[in-house]
Order: structure tokens, then C-alpha cells, then sequence
């Protein structure tokens, strides 16, 4: 079948939450596309994608490892471009130090095949705020050139604090690979991510940010300070912005929603008098770190618009929920 003009896009880790609605909108957006899935991955585990619109044309799924970077490289044959989407592994039972040198090694790998396939004119990676926002200068709002300190997220131990440290120490990975071998890279470091989900479950993102109208919010410690977030669908745009974008370069955060638990739960009570939401004093919160806003101004100068708000965020997510069963 004859390729579209916007040509081939590779996107690695093909099932999760971000990445399969980031496949849906490229091939609306027209372009062909790859996807990698685990290859220990039940077979009806990426089905769902193979039912998107149009994925019977325009989507071709492979099955790799992520600590075999040569098993990507069929992928990204013939791709212009690659956006880096698996999430890491933290199933395995080995120590922590041997997990992230392990992720890291993957992701240099894929960069080495993109680099070997002489097409990939830019390669994309997903990163997050978790790279960005734990800092010790008690800073109210920060912007892409702050960097999370991997002593500090080891002291405070937050929620996911091997994922934000994984993520920052791959981030700087990519984009010092990228300087030294004259890859174009561009890191997009989202907030938390919510909103609608074309996955078959709910997944544990959109859990937590649902905690509150869906009543497991007792099991959550909260931050003091702000919530980020950022609806599902903005990511997806904004990857694809940059995908197209010549002039972009470097990190570029990706958030368009900051507020505190406190506000988050009025919000809920006035917007959905339906269900029980708890008040801020009823909430769990430490105040071991006060998270800081995240500034996406960056994203904005270079032309972005984001298209969606917190009333879409969870109406889209309230929606799903109900056709999954949880409410």
C-alpha cells in the first residue's frame, strides 16, 4: 500500500495508557504507523489496537524486548521519526541500581538503531514532571531547566520514586546522545497524565486521579502543594506538534493544569454533586515536599495550544470509568 506524505512513525511501548491514544491520533493526524509491544505479552493484550480506526491500514504491530535493543530495529526500518513510549520494567526481582542501568542501556540502544537506520530524522522521548520538579531551592514554579536532584527523590521516597529517578537519569542519557551524535532529540516532560483511555482497563494513573470520586482516596498521600496534570489527548497533540516542528530542541514540559489538593476537591464537589467527595481535611497529605507549579511556556512559544481543560480531564475519565465498570 502506498505510504501517506507524512510518512512512518514508530512508537514503542504500543499498549499503555498514553501511547495508545498517542497511535490513535497519529494515524487520524495520517500517518502510518509502527508499535513494539513486550514480546511476553498475551496475544490478545495489544487486540484492542489492532481495533482502532483505520489500524488495519495503517498500523503494524512487533513484538520486542526492551534489554534487546536489536529487536527494535525492524520497528524503526523505514520510520522518520521515533517516539520512545515503554514504560520501564520494575517487575523483574533484581536490586534497583541493576533495573535503571538496565533502562538505560535499552533506550541508548534504541537511539543506536535509529541513528544505524540513516531515516530517523527526530527521535521523541516521553519523559515526565518526576524529572523535573523535585528540587531542593524550595522554587514555587519550575520550568525546563530545572533538574530533579536523585539524592533528594531518594531521601523523600515519594510515590514513584524509582520511575522519576529512572526518568531523569535516561533523560539526560538521551539528550547527551542525541548532542554527540547529531540525533535530533526532543524530551517531553508531561505532568500526570488523565483523562479518556482506549486501553481495555483503567490504568493505575487514572485510578489515582480519580481516588476522590471513585473512594480510594484514603489509600493516597498527597503532596503539599500542587496537583499537575494534563489531559491524555494535549500529550498526544503536543508530541505530534513537536514531531512536526522543525525549529524545537531540548526538553519541553507539558502541563496546562496546577492545583492543590485542597482546590482538586472543590472543584469534584461543585462540578460532580453526585458523588462523595471528601474534604481537604479529611485528605492525607505530608508536607515533607511541597510540589512546585509546572510552567509549560516553553511548549506555548513555540505554538502549541492546548484544546482541552480539568472539566474534560474528568468528564472524559468518569465516562470511561463507567463503560470499565467502576462506576
Amino acid at each position: 500500500m502506498e505510504k501517506s506524505e507524512k510518512g512512518s512513525v514508530c512508537v514503542t511501548g504500543g499498549t499503555g495508557y498514553v501511547t495508545s491514544w498517542l497511535i490513535m491520533r497519529l494515524i487520524q493526524s495520517g500517518y502510518y504507523v509502527n508499535t513494539t509491544i513486550n514480546n511476553n505479552l498475551d496475544p490478545e493484550g495489544a487486540s484492542f489496537l489492532e481495533k482502532l480506526p483505520n489500524a488495519s491500514q495503517k498500523l503494524k504491530i512487533f513484538r520486542t524486548n526492551p534489554d534487546n535493543p536489536e529487536s527494535f530495529r525492524p520497528a524503526i526500518e523505514g520510520c522518520n521519526a521515533v517516539i520512545i513510549g515503554h514504560s520501564v520494567d520494575f517487575e523483574d526481582k533484581n536490586d534497583e541500581e541493576t533495573k535503571i542501568q538496565r533502562a538505560i542501556a535499552g533506550i541508548l540502544g534504541i537511539l543506536k538503531a535509529c541513528l544505524d537506520s540513516k531515516t530517523v530524522k527526530r527521535v521523541i522521548y516521553t519523559s515526565t514532571d518526576g524529572a523535573v520538579v523535585y528540587v531542593t531551592g524550595g522554587q514555587d514554579v519550575v520550568d525546563e531547566s530545572s533538574w530533579s536532584d536523585i539524592d533528594f527523590i531518594k531521601k523523600l521516597n515519594p510515590l514513584g520514586a524509582v520511575y522519576s529517578i529512572t526518568k531523569t537519569l535516561i533523560e539526560k542519557e538521551v539528550l547527551n546522545f542525541g548532542e554527540k551524535n547529531g540525533v535530533d532529540v526532543v524530551c517531553v516532560n508531561h505532568a500526570w497524565v488523565f483523562g479518556p483511555f482506549v486501553t481495555p482497563q483503567c490504568s493505575i494513573i487514572v485510578l489515582h486521579n480519580m481516588a476522590m470520586i471513585l473512594g480510594n482516596w484514603t489509600n493516597i498521600e498527597y503532596d503539599y502543594g500542587v496537583i499537575s496534570l494534563v489531559h491524555v489527548d494535549d500529550v498526544a497533540r503536543a508530541q505530534i506538534f513537536l514531531l512536526e516542528c522543525p525549529q524545537v530542541k531540548g526538553r519541553y514540559i507539558c502541563c496546562n493544569a496546577n492545583l492543590t489538593p485542597d482546590e482538586l476537591s472543590q472543584f469534584l464537589t461543585a462540578r460532580y454533586p453526585q458523588y462523595q467527595i471528601p474534604t481537604f481535611d479529611c485528605l492525607k497529605v505530608t508536607k515533607a515536599f511541597k510540589s512546585p507549579r509546572l510552567c509549560s511556556k516553553k511548549l506555548l512559544d513555540a505554538g502549541f495550544k492546548y484544546k482541552h481543560n480539568l472539566n474534560d480531564m474528568y468528564d472524559g475519565a468518569i465516562a470511561c470509568c463507567k463503560q470499565v465498570g467502576l462506576l
